[in-house]
């Protein structure tokens, strides 16, 4: 047992309510990882926009969401102010922002700050937190995510995570492919159908297609692809998600990037669903080769992998995202992370580390 609980704040990003109604990953691993440290003992106040049902103390900043407004500089901002007015209130051992401006407040506070980097560290994000040199101690959402800026303050890796039983689970499976995800190259979704045209087999399509560029994508690379083993969903709603990966054979994840987790990954396991993906990314952290899936070097191997991917396990499937990627599994994993940062506050003594 651990001789102290932690006193953790916990910032949202201001554009979604904590879990979100529907679209936001983020908040809805963000919902967990709170509860799962209230669960474990800590004491966690949760700051963030528009409502929360989680088991944390709330503070609000926003009393809606501005979802409409999702990208622009001026509410993240704002957030980040009141954020800071906040923080004065409380009497906390770490800070832990999600948020994309918050952490500009690390420089010069008394408490230690730990961010969660949820993007891709390309040019941008990587000079950004390059910026804080040692101010800041970063958490990982995957090693590769690490390998590709190791010059940053990183203090850790925690991969994101989901309860199973949020996902239905179907041993039997029908006789298609899924794809889930975004109309971009970097999603593969064209290399998807190909692949499971080579093989023979029918492919379902469950895509967000809604900016200019997605629009741009389906019109040049996916709809020349579309026929009779094809079959088009557009986006889909969380129901209709759950229900598509339970039932399918396996889920088709031909990435061209380095995504630094991807959430569908786990929750396709979670249904019982094996994964086919290329090995790029975080793919080779989540997704055990022969056991959960099979990992293809090249895409040219995926048709043989669509074939193979019947021997996989349904049931290991499942089981393996409940015992690495639990919210339990996480919280332990941020708590090491907190207890390696926070110093001696105002003479109490930091809480020494125990059995997770």
């Amino acid at each position: 047992m651990y001789t102290e609980p932690l006193r953790v704040a916990v910032v949202a990003p201001p554009w979604f309510d904590v879990p979100p109604r529907g679209y936001g990953g983020i908040e809805a691993v963000l919902a967990d990882l709170v509860d799962a440290l209230i669960e474990r003992g800590n004491d966690v106040t949760l700051i963030g926009a528009g409502t929360d049902l989680t088991k944390a103390q709330f503070i609000q900043t926003f009393d809606t969401p501005p979802s409409e407004r999702l990208g622009e500089p001026f509410p993240e901002v704002v957030h980040a102010a009141r954020v800071a007015k906040i923080l004065q209130t409380l009497d906390v051992d770490v800070v832990h922002d999600h948020s994309l401006a918050g952490p500009l407040l690390a420089f010069g506070g008394e408490v230690p700050t730990v961010v969660t980097v949820h993007g891709p560290v390309d040019s941008d994000l990587r000079d950004y937190y390059g910026s804080f040199g040692r101010a800041l101690s970063l958490v990982a959402i995957s090693n590769q995510q690490r390998r590709n800026a190791p010059e940053l303050n990183w203090r850790g890796t925690v991969h994101n995570a989901l309860h199973v039983q949020d996902f239905q689970y179907q041993a039997d499976k029908e006789d298609w492919i899924l794809f889930l995800g975004r109309s971009t190259a970097d999603k593969g979704m064209h290399i998807a159908i190909d692949a499971a045209r080579a093989a023979g087999r029918r492919i379902v399509l469950a895509a967000k297609c809604i900016e200019p560029a997605e629009k741009d994508y389906f019109r040049t690379e996916i709809e020349p692809r579309l026929g009779p083993d094809t079959e088009w969903l557009g986006e889909v709603g969380v129901d209709q998600k759950k229900d598509l990966l339970a039932r399918a054979r396996c889920l088709l994840f031909p990435i061209q990037w380095d995504e630094p987790f991807g959430m569908v990954m786990i929750e396709a396991l979670a249904s019982g669903t094996p994964v086919v993906a290329t090995r790029r990314g975080s793919v080779p952290e989540v997704v055990v080769d022969g056991v959960t899936g099979l990992v293809c070097d090249d895409v040219a191997e995926l048709p043989w992998a669509l074939d193979e991917v019947e021997r996989i396990e349904p049931e290991l499937c499942r089981k393996d995202v409940d015992d690495r990627f639990s919210p339990h599994v996480m919280a332990a994993g941020y708590e090491r992370v907190f207890r390696s940062v926070i110093r001696p506050v105002r003479g109490r003594t930091v809480p020494k580390l125990g059995v997770a």
